[in-house]
């Protein structure tokens, strides 16, 4: 028996299975039963054959999942706990199967999307973008590193686009998303009651059907601003360091680099450092696993750091957005600091990479329809 009070609801309507995530007083934050219940959903619809799709959305009217539930984690890291590391390792398996999976998993990026709601929905497809959403990896903020596949989604965005919304934690709306690889389509927030129907309907019978279903109720996004803002964010992000990024985007005399570079400012200088290696080290890296399995690393490594904790007090806890972290300055956090975040953790590795079938190349396991 299925109560609507339960995080995730799962159901059916024609051959097309639902997710739609159910906490919307916490803005559909991720817990550990919700990344499992996922998977194991996945798993069954995986080898069903009446299921065709999968729908993924979020309840309520303020987003499809603000993240993970960083409250927990601010919890377990005081308590001294291990909660954090075993969420992560299923959060991020979660991830590779829902890149694997070989059904369209259509994913309604509806309002806010940040953090691990990037994870349990940019690496399917096809992925929808509305007027209303905004997509984030603002990990930086709270002294961690972007995690749930983020560095591999965000090291293959054009340019140095990635880099900038890596740093900054920066939201962008449709046209952004779909300019940086994070979407697929877009679809007026108005006509997604008639897509959900469509996809219900006896004409959705295999993946060419919800493929070209989506495609009938798209439309042009409204006009994004990165695409104008490429020669100077590409020219500032390209050096080699935080440091120099800053003075790059400070002497640029433009003010959206001015205010990039403020923005950059109030991050923490541990994260910002660890994450400019990670968005390097990730072009580098050929698949989604091997990319999460560096990601486990620097997750686990945040947790020793004093930023964590502090951070999620500053902007989840307290409130006061105003984090005091250690060390204050750019120029303090050493080449050890760093190097630390891509050490195995003391739980052992994720060991995802290892693990995954044969993939295509570009991050994937099986390929799955996406457009």
């Amino acid at each position: 028996m299925v109560h609507d009070d339960e995080p995730v609801l799962l159901g059916r309507a024609g051959r097309t299975a639902h997710i739609t995530l159910n906490r919307p007083r916490a803005l559909n934050a991720l817990t550990h039963p919700m990344v499992l219940r996922i998977s194991e959903a996945l798993a069954e619809w995986e080898d069903d054959e009446s299921v065709t799709a999968v729908l993924l959305s979020g309840a309520g009217e303020r987003g499809l999942c603000a993240g993970g539930d960083i409250r927990a984690v601010h919890e377990d890291v005081r308590a001294g706990g291990s909660a954090s590391p075993a969420f992560w390792r299923d959060e991020y398996r979660l991830n590779a199967r829902i890149a694997r999976f070989p059904k369209p998993y259509v994913a309604l990026m509806d309002g806010i999307v940040m953090g691990g709601g990037v994870g349990v929905s940019a690496h399917g497809g096809p992925r929808i973008v509305t007027e209303r959403s905004s997509v984030a990896m603002p990990e930086t903020a709270i002294g961690l590193v972007p995690d749930v596949g983020g560095t591999y989604l965000l090291s293959r965005a054009p340019g140095e686009l990635g880099t900038h919304l890596a740093l900054t934690g920066g939201a962008v709306g449709a046209a952004d998303a779909l300019l940086c690889g994070l979407a697929d389509h877009f679809v007026p927030s108005e006509r997604l009651a008639a897509l959900r129907a469509a996809l219900a309907g006896p004409a959705v019978r295999e993946a060419a059907d919800v493929i070209g279903t989506v495609r009938e109720y798209g439309t042009a996004a409204p006009e994004g601003r990165l695409a104008a803002d490429r020669e100077w964010i590409d020219a500032c992000y390209a050096a080699g360091t935080v440091e120099e990024i800053v003075e790059r985007l400070l002497a640029a005399g433009l003010p959206a680099a001015k205010e990039a570079a403020e923005t950059i400012l109030t991050r923490s200088p541990t994260a910002l450092k660890a994450t400019l290696e990670a968005m390097r080290r990730a072009r580098r890296l050929p698949t989604l696993e091997r990319v999460l399995d560096q990601e486990y690393r620097t997750s686990c490594a945040a947790l020793a750091t004093p930023d964590l904790l502090e951070g999620i007090r500053a902007q989840v806890v307290d409130k006061d957005r105003r984090p005091r972290w250690s060390p204050r300055e750019l120029a303090e956090v050493t080449e050890a600091d760093v190097a630390r975040f891509f050490t195995p953790p003391p739980g052992g590795d994720l060991g995802l990479g290892d693990e995954a079938p044969g993939g295509d190349g570009l991050g994937r396991g099986a390929p799955a329809p996406v457009s």
